[in-house]
């Protein structure tokens, strides 16, 4: 069998999966505590929800990686290292836990694929740069990356439907460009990873009768990670660092928009509030279909543009192509103001900032007090 077969097996084998075993742990939720009906974080929702669906979601993904997946690399460890970043979650959804204690938990985690199989970007590749050794800086690096990542999953978990679906996105924009990498085990496990969150969508789409979790949400920031360093970022290729910022570009925008409005208004990093993207579109009327699908869409944008880059690289054999260069400075701008309509329909950019920057146009704006006022309220109601 194909590689190419293989991953198409494994993706439709995921996406079955768990859409037969998301009821099982759905039932299985309330008998052991996994329901989402405390009152630690702002919420989009009402009513109990199980929360649990991480559980399905890892037995869709794990079941056919091992039949199909080649475990004489990286993949032993990094298919463990799931796992228990899994039950940290879970232990998380079923007890809680502080941020401090996942974060932590999801670093010590970090090491067995980093330190126990050589899972590390172990050199930088920036276009017209080009390539640079990291040395020994690579494995704390890395550690980083996967740390960071898996929270910046787990963060934007707060919706119907948009953290299953950003992964999806993510999960076969990472199987292409693996594939064309010729990192054929990374490409095969990205396939399964991406029929499994887009079989959970089945149960998670708005409205949803099934959350994936803490136990789903980090580790699949976890496993996005691993497979964007053995499948991405170990290759020389000079898009290698910049295709994965760009398909993972909305939750990390997300998370550094959040944390630095935290920042500003002097509390926590870790601490909740209602000031993520979909929180802010529903803020101005959007339901919460509409809102998973801009933000779908824009993850689509990015993801597609990182994969016309790939394909149509603007310096092929390393000599300069003009009219590659035009196309993709052309579909560059395109994803770019595209991109740019979101951050002002969000008011993450009000009409102030860009007087600031010359564009006069926008005319006068009236001082800005909206904004605390909703802080505060939102610091004295959470909901």
């Amino acid at each position: 069998m194909t590689l190419e077969a293989k991953a198409l097996l494994g993706f439709a084998a995921a996406a079955v999966l768990v859409i037969v075993i998301t009821p099982l742990v759905a039932r299985l939720a309330p008998r052991i505590g996994g329901l989402d009906d405390k009152a630690d974080r702002p919420r989009v929702h009402s009513g109990a929800i199980p929360r649990i669906g991480g559980l399905a979601i890892f037995a869709a993904i794990a079941l056919p990686a091992v039949v199909l997946v080649d475990f004489d690399g990286p993949y032993m460890g990094i298919l463990v290292g799931t796992l228990l970043v899994a039950a940290l979650g879970l232990v998380d959804d079923i007890r809680g836990l502080t941020p401090s204690v996942k974060l932590l938990g999801v670093t010590l985690v970090a090491l067995i694929p980093v330190l126990g199989y050589d899972t590390t970007f172990d050199h930088v590749t920036l276009p017209v740069i080009g390539d640079h050794d990291l040395g020994w800086a690579a494995y704390p690096l890395t550690i980083l990356w996967i740390a960071l990542l898996a929270n910046l999953v787990n963060l934007i978990d707060g919706m119907d439907g948009l953290a299953s679906g950003i992964v999806a996105i993510a999960a076969g924009s990472f199987a292409v460009l693996a594939l064309s990498f010729g990192r054929g085990q990374a490409a095969l496990l990205s396939a399964i990873v991406c029929g499994a969150t887009l079989g959970f969508l089945w149960h998670n789409y708005h409205p949803a009768r099934i959350f994936m979790g803490d136990s789903g949400a980090l580790a699949l920031g976890f496993l996005l990670a691993t497979l964007s360093v053995d499948g991405v970022l170990k290759t020389a290729a000079a898009i290698t660092l910049v295709a994965p910022l760009l398909v993972l570009a909305v939750p990390i925008l997300d998370t550094s928009f959040v944390v630095l409005k935290r920042l500003k208004y002097g509390r926590a990093p870790w601490r909740p509030d209602h000031n993520h993207f979909y929180h802010r579109f529903m803020r101005i009327g959007f339901s919460q279909r509409r809102t998973a699908a801009y933000l779908h869409l824009w993850a689509l944008l990015l993801s597609g543009y990182a994969l016309l880059a790939r394909f149509v690289p603007p310096r092929p054999h390393g000599n300069w192509d003009l009219e590659r260069t035009l196309l993709l400075g052309g579909v560059g701008l395109l994803v770019l103001a595209a991109s740019a309509w979101m951050v002002y329909t969000l008011e993450i950019l009000k009409a102030r900032h860009l007087q600031a920057l010359g564009f006069k146009r926008f005319g006068p704006e009236e001082p800005d007090d909206t904004e605390p006022a909703v802080e505060r309220a939102l610091e004295s109601h959470p909901v």
